[in-house]
């Protein structure tokens, strides 16, 4: 983990002022932020946005600020759970509609949303991913609510095809009154700003990160023949349109139909050269399909789903990665291959040229003539002998990019955030019309009138004053924390099991003692929030 301070060691950030490049953010001091992060893709599931949101999390916590996480269920996993350093983590009981985004119908997630916003004390909602419904409900919400937003953007997007229409347009209304934007990379800053009609001004980019504790080389695993290391989501989300010039038609093809071409190529040029591939997905049947037609048994693993823990495991076997992505905001998978050693060749797309120094990847055009070119003069450098050691490529990548340079520059958002004001009513309608047509605008400020007669109709039936203030992980007092002194905590001891405590630490159990937490605590709370 990149993070392992503890949570209740009273650490604070930093007042001193930090400084800032110019034009990115202004210096102003940093304070303690009460910070929802809200996203439909988060643990058990993993992906590339659910290791940010959870990394960046734990960063934020050691850094002194209150953080906690809002996604859907995911199977018997529902209510709350603790993970590492205290971070609350709410699964709340919404029904997923494709592809674990959540339906939405902008209203049936605000009573659940705001008991959650109301009681933990948030100052900072967070969303994360232009897929995810939930955070643009929670966006909505927020500024109904009179909140201060962030919202992350982890993808690029077209602009052609009806998905990308009616998500840009979506991204639109999301984000026209967002407080502020981060992108991972400059090219996803220019794709958000083009595709939601913001201004650049409000706009951050701020990477990825990798902990490179968790990747490191190991050159005694790797075969002795040249082995090439594909892992990716078999899928056919990024994809590109094909203009074959024979019957001039448009095809969609992916990046596993890339690698389909590739490997047949290479493995009849090069005998002592073999594919090692990792992912699962619908794509899987191509390379199967090519594995059965060439006999390529012996020389092309397919190794299925892998947890993100034996994704090191994997690439340490390897001399090569390959990437053949399509669209990229900022590939993570090559900063950790990278980081264990291996030498990178990619496709040219996205924010990928901006990743990595030309001594460390190998980029091409997203063709299966100009990747075989690209890995072929791998090749020849790996035998050759002018590749760095993998030793070497791992101590220049894990100066690059760190989570906590990441929750550092994340943090200085926040605090011009908080400085910000939230748009009254009357405004937030006016900019709605304004900013997003005359159609689509007048729909979302009807929308928003009525969320907001719905959270009035709320705040009658259950006043902000009566919800119960959650207690942290930390405890009451940081009760619950190793520093806190043995002789203090017995003597208030006593205090606590007399008092009215907030919420579900109204019970006997031990948690509730000063000792730590038990699960039914959390199902009490949960049962709080369903009421």
């Amino acid at each position: 983990m990149a993070c392992r301070g503890t949570a209740g060691d009273g650490h604070r950030a930093s007042a001193t002022p930090s400084r800032v490049s110019p034009g990115s953010l202004s210096t102003c001091r940093t304070h303690a932020h009460n910070i929802c992060m809200v996203s439909d893709f988060f643990y058990p599931n993993m992906g590339g946005v659910e290791s940010h949101i959870y990394q960046l999390s734990q960063c934020l916590i050691e850094r002194g600020h209150k953080v906690i996480i809002v996604t859907h269920a995911y199977g018997n996993r529902k209510g709350i759970r603790y993970l590492t350093n205290g971070l609350k983590v709410y699964y709340l009981p919404l029904k997923v509609m494709y592809n674990q985004s959540t339906a939405t119908t902008l209203f049936h997630s605000l009573p659940l949303l705001r008991y959650i916003f109301v009681r933990e004390r948030v100052t900072i909602i967070h969303s994360h991913s232009s897929f995810s419904a939930m955070a643009h409900d929670a966006l909505f919400h927020a500024k109904t609510m009179g909140l201060q937003t962030v919202f992350t953007d982890h993808s690029l997007f077209g602009f052609a095809d009806v998905s990308s229409v009616l998500t840009n347009k979506l991204l639109t209304v999301s984000l026209c009154d967002t407080n502020h934007i981060i992108c991972v990379s400059y090219t996803s800053k220019e794709n958000t700003v083009l595709r939601a009609a913001l201004n650049p001004e409000i706009v951050s980019v701020i990477p990825n990160a990798v902990d490179p504790t968790d990747f490191t080389p190991d050159p005694f695993r790797r075969h002795d023949s040249i082995t090439i290391v594909v892992v990716s989501r078999l899928v056919y989300r990024k994809d590109i349109l094909e203009t074959k010039k024979s019957t001039k038609m448009k095809t969609k093809i992916s990046g596993i139909d890339l690698l389909s071409g590739i490997i047949p190529e290479l493995c009849q040029k090069y005998p002592d050269l073999n594919f090692i591939i990792g992912g699962e997905g619908p794509k899987r049947i191509i390379l199967e399909e090519v594995r059965e037609r060439y006999q390529l048994h012996d020389r092309v693993r397919l190794l299925g789903a892998l947890e993100h823990k034996d994704v090191r495991d994997v690439l340490v076997q390897g001399h090569i990665f390959l990437n053949t992505s399509l669209t990229e905001a900022f590939c993570m998978a090559i900063v950790e291959a990278a980081s264990c050693g291996l030498q990178i060749v990619s496709t040219r797309v996205g924010g990928i040229p901006e990743v990595l120094p030309e001594d460390l990847i190998i980029l091409c055009e997203p063709s299966v003539k100009s990747l075989c070119e690209g890995l072929e003069k791998a090749v020849l450098q790996l035998k050759s002998g002018t590749l760095l050691a993998p030793e070497n490529i791992h101590n220049i990548v894990k100066t690059f990019y760190t989570w906590r340079n990441v929750a550092e520059r994340t943090e200085k958002v926040y605090d011009r955030v908080s400085m910000e004001a939230v748009l009254p009513m009357d405004k937030r309608l006016d900019r709605l019309i304004s900013h997003c047509g005359p159609v689509t605008g007048y729909i979302f400020a009807l929308l928003a009138v009525f969320s907001f007669l719905f959270l009035v109709f709320l705040r009658w039936m259950t006043p902000d004053s009566i919800i119960d203030v959650a207690v942290d992980a930390t405890g009451p007092q940081g009760a619950w924390t190793n520093n806190y002194s043995h002789s203090k905590r017995e003597g208030e001891n006593s205090e606590i099991s007399k008092t009215s405590l907030p919420g579900y630490l109204n019970c006997n159990c031990q948690c509730c003692t000063g000792r730590y937490v038990e699960t039914h605590c959390s199902t009490l709370l949960l049962t709080l929030i369903l009421k």
